[in-house]
């Protein structure tokens, strides 16, 4: 019993984690999806970008915002490389990757969910 309790515990330690990487303070993060490594946010939500968007500014407001949350900023958030922020219309910050902003799906409903990948024609999951 003792081994089978070693070996499960150096399984463990060994496992890639569901979360590689941390980007702009924790706000934003990668994990291993049906989709493949995409981004997501904090809790584990799958991230995505809209078509329709012009780089460092967002189309999606009103409906398409209830439907499609934008990643919201902290006032004080620092960029972080390809991670910064755009400005919405009413003065809030929207986290942004190489200039496209990131949006959350309201059908996904657990960490990992891609349910949004291709809404549209013109909404896809958030790659780094």
């Amino acid at each position: 019993m003792r081994s089978l309790l070693l070996a499960a515990a150096i399984m463990a330690a060994t496992m890639p984690l569901a979360h590689a990487d941390d980007y702009a303070g924790g706000a934003i993060k990668s994990m291993d999806t049906a989709k493949g490594e995409v981004l997501t946010d904090a809790n584990g939500m799958t991230l995505y970008i809209f078509d329709k968007d012009a780089d460092g500014t967002s189309n999606c407001y009103d409906s398409c915002a209830e439907k499609w949350p934008p990643l919201a900023a902290a006032m004080d958030a620092a960029a972080d490389g390809k991670y910064t922020q755009i400005a919405r219309k009413d003065g809030s910050k929207q986290w942004a990757y190489n200039g496209r902003p990131l949006y959350l799906w309201q059908n996904d409903k657990k960490p990992g969910d891609v349910t949004g990948d291709g809404v549209g024609g013109v909404w896809h999951v958030a790659k780094e």
